[in-house]
């Protein structure tokens, strides 16, 4: 009886080991780098790890389909490193010596990336399923919507617009008072003409002015 025992738990390991092996069918390597992502508070990889590992695959698959009956046992690890890579396979409940078909484990880890990034504190950088494409990140939404940015800027632009047309308006018109005093003043002012020949200094219409060849002329004629 024992010998038999032995047998058949010799011949699962032999089959064990012939499901789980570097590129085997449905077979998926994983990557670990635990003091990159925590640095100083690194924790070692071990057996307990190695289960914790097991138990979320389980967790998985069973979270994945309904009608999976994957146990921890169902997941197997071999070719395990102290740099912390292995290749791990899930094995059908059902018959325990075929593996389930490697786009369900794929989708079910998928389904579940983020849970089992965050049972070891890493990232799809630090914990990565080199066959499995990283998850993408929810899409960030903003604090503000949308439409109220681009609200916002219209009406930056409106108030823009408004002030450039006020100072535009100010400037213009100081410079048209400007033209005009000067025009004012150029009005007040007779320019320089000839009288017989003789050319008259401009006039001051305001205050008058005396012509100096007439003012000398009658001083003549009055010692006389």
């Amino acid at each position: 009886m024992l010998r038999a025992l032995l047998l058949i738990l010799s011949v699962v390991a032999i089959a064990h080991a012939e499901l789980c092996k570097p590129d085997a069918q449905n077979a998926f390597k994983v990557r670990i780098s635990i003091k990159t992502a925590l640095g100083d508070n690194a924790y070692a990889w071990d057996a307990n790890e190695e289960y914790l590992f097991k138990a979320m695959v389980a967790f998985a698959m069973r979270r994945y389909s309904s009608k999976s009956t994957t146990q921890i046992s169902n997941v197997l690890l071999c070719n395990v490193t102290d740099r912390v890579s292995f290749w791990f396979v899930v094995t059908d409940s059902s018959k325990n010596v075929t593996t389930v078909p490697g786009s369900e484990v794929e989708a079910a880890i998928r389904m579940n990336r983020n849970r089992i990034n965050n049972a070891f504190l890493l990232s799809d950088k630090t914990l990565q399923f080199l066959k499995i494409t990283s998850t993408l990140s929810p899409p960030v939404e903003p604090s503000t919507p949308v439409w109220l940015i681009v609200f916002g800027v219209v009406l930056c632009l409106i108030l823009a617009g408004i002030v450039f047309l006020i100072v535009s308006g100010i400037q213009k018109h100081k410079k048209k008072n400007k033209e005009s005093t000067e025009r004012e003043n150029l009005e007040e002012k007779v320019e320089v003409t000839l009288e017989n020949g003789i050319p008259c200094e401009a006039l001051d219409l305001k205050a008058g002015h005396i012509n100096g060849v007439f003012a000398a002329d009658d001083d003549r004629f009055t010692s006389l």
